[in-house]
């Protein structure tokens, strides 16, 4: 006798179904070591899109404050050297740094993080 465990979970209006089966001859036991498999699975997935929904906002606001900066920087060119803060002489060299907009990315692409979630078994 196979076995099939589904579990379906809705978050945030969104809906995320995981389903496992075998053909395989399996106890209840493993039946149940099996749902606990899949409802892992589903929790990691409802993790995965919390991460990738607050990168998504931090990618829309990235816009804005790369704006905000660049016209702090056009402000902080057009005061003479003399009158610039520490702050703004700090602002001017991460400016002139080449990779300056890095600061602003919010990269994700549902990574796993395998060294802090456990799938359980050999299942990783």
């Amino acid at each position: 006798m196979g076995a099939s465990v589904k579990i379906m979970l809705s978050y945030d209006y969104c809906h995320f179904e995981i389903c496992k089966s075998t053909d395989a001859d399996i106890t209840d036991k493993e039946i149940n070591e099996m749902r606990k498999d899949v409802q892992r699975l589903a929790d990691e997935a409802v993790r995965q899109y919390k991460i990738a929904k607050e990168m998504a906002a931090k990618r829309e606001r990235s816009a804005i404050e790369i704006k905000r900066f660049e016209e702090d920087v056009q402000r902080i060119l057009a005061k003479p050297e003399e009158e610039r803060t520490v702050r703004e002489l700090a602002i001017l060299k991460q400016y002139q740094d080449e990779n300056w907009r890095k600061q602003f990315e919010a990269k994700y692409d549902y990574e796993d993080d395998d060294d802090t979630y456990d799938f359980g078994g050999d299942n990783k």
